[in-house]
């Protein structure tokens, strides 16, 4: 067999130094440590030059070095060497150890050789033991000393297994096997007895501690034929070494082949320390390091994996469907590598190595997964949002809503987890699913808040639209105001209270809910009400004087006034006045609570009663002192509910007076100048004086008859002028524009009537001619001069106003206190 096919190494030289590198590189290119435990170890010792390495090389085709008989008797091994046995199944080193007795040490020092051969048994599960024939029997033999030192360093090794000692007689005589064999294991036997044991091995037979097994060899130099086919023989007996019933048979103490570099140096390190070594601690220590160097391996492994790096890459952007498969498939490599690797390793220290590579991996990847789970999350609770703005614009009630939504994304959200979770984990969720519910409920609550807030906002904006106006209206109305604006308030309150209790059915609030919403929506109508009554009572005086100008302008068929002097002017101020107080009355308090009071009474009598009637110095002073206005407050009426206080309302009272004072003195003047503008025949005296200095006038008449008759056609003559100029009319603006209208129409006036006379006294009558326009002159001074009327002269813009305007058929006058139209037509002159 070719050299490097059994790769010969130092592991120890002969200084004891341990070859760990070594050791490393021979196991690797040996590729022992793939083996598991299907390896077994073959150590030979035996006295120096007893030809242990030519028999090792003949045994299992290695090439340690041999020596060279040529070259004379000397050490030719030195340490320990190692190299893999050719063409033996399963996986074997062999071991060659330095020879014992040799003259290079001496005599006294034997230290090595006891080191070596603890070393030996320590690691080996076969040890040849190398001796010549002539020793049997022979009480100074070259093999003593060498088996009591081998008895006695097993003293020393705490070991569970027994080790296979293979007696090896080399240069067989003719005396028969059969008798070579008992006396020889005779000697062990004395050997065993002699060596000096620790009390609890005083009895121990020999057979607890080792296999024995004796061969016998011929000799390599006379009979090397026979010696070759007797070695191929005993060659056969390593085939199979580890099986039951094989030269290896017992492998409780072997270390896993992976383990078998780490685990020799450190046994030659208890060694060399001088120390006890206790073989199973040892195992237990070979397995918890190279578990945790392969449990090591491969966790680099995994964080170095592509699968991986993707997985955590993906998981960062969002869900990754079969994240819990993917993952586990992925630890499950790694962890069965483990478990392929270490599976000879000490089971209590391989399984403890593996919950803690799990562990560390689990919390190596625990990241990711609590990352999958966020995304899970936050897409339930983004589903959530949808799916209940979906169901509620569907017009399903908010609590079925919710429950419904809430049910089907936590749902979906144990689905993905089940989906993410890693079969080697049993990692709780519940957390995770609680802070989904939390978001789930404070999402919904926060919907039920902005709902609720919504719905109150539109039936707030319902009651103000059906309570402002109508409160409004019926504070002008002045009859029973109040308890119609109670009846309003309770009837709108009460549709509304209804329809927003129907509307808060599918939310599934408790009781004590509902009914501080409901009192909420009762609090704020009645709060509108208050609002628009304060509102008005702040134009009390304006509705006061629209009042009064209402009542005092306007008969009850809300016609015009006009003040033809037949008015009782002193009537219509004392009712429109009342009107007004009326108006302040009902604005003084806020009266919704059906409470009696008296303010209407009160305020009658102290500013109605007393208004026409003079007092005298002491009773203006006893009325002071018992002036019911002279106070802040009503009675029976809180002050939260006033509007306008006594004080206030005299003052207003005050106010309103002076300010309307001026409408009735200038509708009196209207009246009295509408009795002058009348008036227009001659006083009684003149016409008694015309009736006697003109009877002789009348007496002429009376006899000449044609007189009558030119007076007759001369009356109809003005009589067409009076009204075709409507004299009358043009003298109610004054004297003077009432001339100058005149003198600018009366030419042509007159000589329209003519042109009509001379057509009708031919026959021919034709059209009625267009009414001449008025001219300029007249025209002109009207618009300087538009107020004829005293009253309208003096009055203010907003209550007083008139205006001249013509048409076809005539000329009005208007004005709000002043109304009168007068027409004229052609037929009427004809």
């Amino acid at each position: 067999m070719a050299a490097e096919d059994c790769y010969a190494t130092q592991l120890i030289d002969g200084d004891g130094g341990f070859n760990a590198a070594g050791l490393d590189r021979f196991v690797k290119e040996t590729k022992v440590i793939d083996c598991g435990l299907s390896y077994a170890v073959v150590a030979i010792m035996g006295p120096q030059s007893s030809g242990k390495s030519t028999l090792m090389n003949q045994l299992f085709h290695t090439k340690f070095r041999e020596m060279d008989a040529f070259r004379g008797r000397s050490q030719t091994t030195k340490g320990i060497w190692i190299a893999k046995c050719v063409g033996i199944e399963p996986c074997t080193i062999g071991m060659d150890l330095e020879g014992t007795d040799g003259r290079e040490r001496g005599e006294d020092d034997t230290t090595f050789e006891k080191q070596s051969a603890l070393f030996a048994l320590a690691v080996s599960d076969i040890v040849l033991i190398n001796m010549w024939c002539h020793d049997i029997g022979r009480e100074q033999a070259a093999n003593k000393p060498l088996l009591k030192t081998v008895f006695q360093v097993m003293m020393r090794l705490f070991s569970p297994r027994k080790t296979t000692l293979l007696f090896v007689i080399r240069d067989k005589t003719k005396t028969p096997f059969e008798y070579l064999e008992p006396v020889l294991r005779e000697d062990i036997q004395k050997i065993w007895d002699s060596v000096p044991k620790p009390q609890a091995h005083k009895s121990t037979p020999l057979s607890e501690f080792f296999t024995v097994e004796v061969v016998a060899l011929s000799s390599y130099e006379e009979k090397e034929e026979k010696f070759k086919e007797e070695v191929a023989e005993l060659r056969q007996r390593f085939f199979h070494s580890i099986s039951p019933g094989g030269l290896a048979g017992d492998r409780r103490g072997v270390v896993p082949a992976s383990g078998f570099s780490f685990s020799a140096q450190q046994i030659w390190k208890v060694i060399k320390e001088n120390k006890d070594l206790d073989l199973p601690a040892h195992k237990v220590m070979v397995a918890t390091v190279r578990c945790e160097e392969i449990a090591n391996e491969k966790f680099t492994h995994l964080t170095s994996n592509e699968d991986w790096l993707a997985l955590e890459e993906a998981v960062q952007s969002g869900p990754v469907p079969g994240f819990g498969k993917q993952l586990s498939s992925i630890l499950d490599t790694y962890l069965s590598e483990y478990d392929m690797e270490a599976i000879y390793f000490d089971e209590g220290v391989r399984n403890s190595r593996r919950h803690q590579l799990e562990t560390r991996a689990l919390d190596f990847v625990f990241p990711a997964y609590n990352t999958m789970l966020g995304h899970l999350r936050s897409n339930a609770l983004e589903n959530f949002k949808v799916r209940l703005e979906q169901s509620l614009s569907n017009g399903e009630g908010f609590a079925s809503s919710v429950r419904t939504c809430t049910e089907r994304c936590v749902l979906e959200f144990d689905r993905g987890c089940a989906d993410a979770a890693v079969r080697q984990a049993n990692w709780d969720t519940s957390r995770v699913r609680e802070k989904l519910r939390r978001d789930l409920d404070a999402h919904a609550s926060s919907v039920r808040s902005t709902k609720l807030s919504e719905l109150n906002i539109t039936y707030e904006k319902k009651l103000s639209a059906s309570l402002t106006e109508p409160v409004g209206a019926l504070l002008e109305a002045g009859e029973d105001t109040w308890a119609s604006i109670r009846k309003l308030l309770n009837r709108e309150t009460e549709a509304a209270v209804s329809e927003f209790s129907k509307a808060v059915v599918g939310f599934e609030l408790d009781k004590v809910t509902i009914e501080k919403m409901v009192q909420y929506l009762r609090d704020y109508a009645r709060n509108v009400v208050e609002t628009k009554a304060r509102e008005e009572a702040g134009k009390a005086l304006i509705h006061m004087k629209d009042r009064f100008s209402t009542v005092f302008n306007y008969d009850s068929d809300s016609m015009p006034r006009v003040w033809t002097g037949k008015e009782d002017i002193k009537t219509i101020t004392k009712d429109a006045r009342s009107a007004s107080l009326k108006i302040l009355s009902v604005r003084a308090a806020i009266r919704l609570d059906e409470k009696p009071d008296n303010i209407e009474k009160v305020i009658f009598s102290s500013l109605m009663d007393g208004t026409g009637t003079a007092l005298s110095t002491q009773d203006k002073s006893t009325r002071a002192l018992a002036d019911p206005l002279a106070t802040s407050t009503w009675e029976e009426v809180s002050p939260k509910d006033t509007l306008i206080t006594p004080v206030q309302c005299k003052s207003l009272w005050r106010q309103f007076k002076s300010e309307t004072e001026y409408t009735v003195t200038q509708a009196i003047s209207a009246q009295e100048a509408h009795k002058r503008s009348n008036n227009w025949l001659p006083p009684p005296w003149a016409i008694m004086a015309m009736i006697l200095l003109g009877f002789n006038e009348f007496m002429m008449l009376l006899r000449n008859p044609l007189y009558l008759l030119v007076l007759f056609v001369a009356y109809l003559l003005s009589k067409a002028l009076w009204v075709q100029m409507d004299i009358a009319g043009e003298f109610r603006h004054g004297a003077i524009s009432g001339i100058l209208s005149i003198s600018s129409k009366f030419l042509p006036t007159v000589m329209d009537i003519l042109r009509r006379l001379a057509e009708e006294a031919q026959g021919r009558p034709t059209p009625e001619a267009p009414r001449q326009p008025v001219s300029l002159a007249s025209q002109s001074y009207g618009s300087e001069t538009p107020q004829a009327n005293p009253l309208t002269s003096s009055v203010p813009e907003s209550s007083v106003s008139s205006s001249v305007s013509y048409s076809d058929s005539g000329m009005e006058y208007s004005s709000p206190n002043l109304a009168r139209r007068r027409a004229t037509n052609n037929q009427e002159m004809e």
